[in-house]
């Protein structure tokens, strides 16, 4: 079915209207194999509508989108199978409270992969300990910090053995403290090779992990380089005009 050459995600002309506002006007980008991309830009700029519409959430208005060069489908069963090859991190946990933690990550292996139970877990548990938190599989998520929330968030997302994952905004809900363990996960997974599409505040972390960085404003892309070109030689006035409200404070 996929055809394993070219991108993993292509955007081809991508518009997205809410009503009559244009959440992302003419969007075309493409997301190679084991690239970490990661979206930044003021508030409003259609970051995390880009996002939501990689993995459907949001329905396009008009362009094509595909994944390893199949087109997004409609709905239904093969919708189904798209998500679960991509993974997606939103700011919000969104775990299931009455669920402790390793149900939280056995629990899409298991109904929508038909991954036997043992299996599901021996996977759920290595998982739990790449991101340091093997000692927490029978906590309740009320009971742990926004930070392992968060982490938990990645690994049930990575349960599901994902193609590509999707990160919008993942530490904005974090207190500081938290914010560097998350992206450290994060950071680890790049180093490994995830393809990655991350919409963040953190430039520290676009410099550090990004093997681009697209700067979008207005629901386009304006600019698109490597961190070093893009931080430190940018070439439009937009970007130049918010990197210097965002890299002095």
């Amino acid at each position: 079915m996929a055809d394993h050459q070219g991108p993993l995600v292509r955007l081809r002309d991508v518009d997205k209207y809410f009503g009559t506002a244009a959440a992302l006007n003419g969007v075309n980008l493409e997301v190679q194999r084991g690239e970490v991309v990661v979206v930044i830009g003021p508030s409003g700029s259609g970051k995390s509508t880009l996002c939501r519409c990689i993995n459907r959430l949001e329905t396009i208005t008009s362009g094509e989108i595909e994944i390893d060069g199949v087109p997004l489908p409609p709905e239904g069963r093969a919708l189904a199978r798209l998500r679960a090859e991509v993974g997606m991190v939103f700011q919000s946990f969104n775990l299931f409270g009455h669920k402790n933690v390793l149900d939280n990550l056995t629990m899409a292996p298991m109904q929508v992969a038909k991954v036997p139970r043992a299996e599901a877990e021996q996977r759920a548990r290595e998982l739990l300990e790449r991101v340091g938190l093997a000692h927490k599989a029978d906590a309740m998520p009320a009971e742990l910090s926004g930070g392992q929330q968060q982490r938990v968030a990645i690994a049930r997302a990575l349960a599901m053995r994902p193609k590509l994952m999707l990160f919008d905004e993942p530490t904005s809900a974090l207190d500081p403290e938290m914010i560097n363990e998350v992206l450290a996960v994060m950071i680890e997974l790049a180093a490994e090779g995830m393809t990655m599409v991350v919409v963040t505040h953190e430039m520290g972390f676009a410099r550090k992990a990004a093997n681009r960085v697209v700067f979008m404003d207005g629901g386009q892309i304006v600019e698109t380089g490597s961190p070093a070109e893009f931080f430190d030689h940018p070439t439009t006035d937009r970007a130049r005009d918010f990197l210097s409200k965002v890299l002095t404070h």
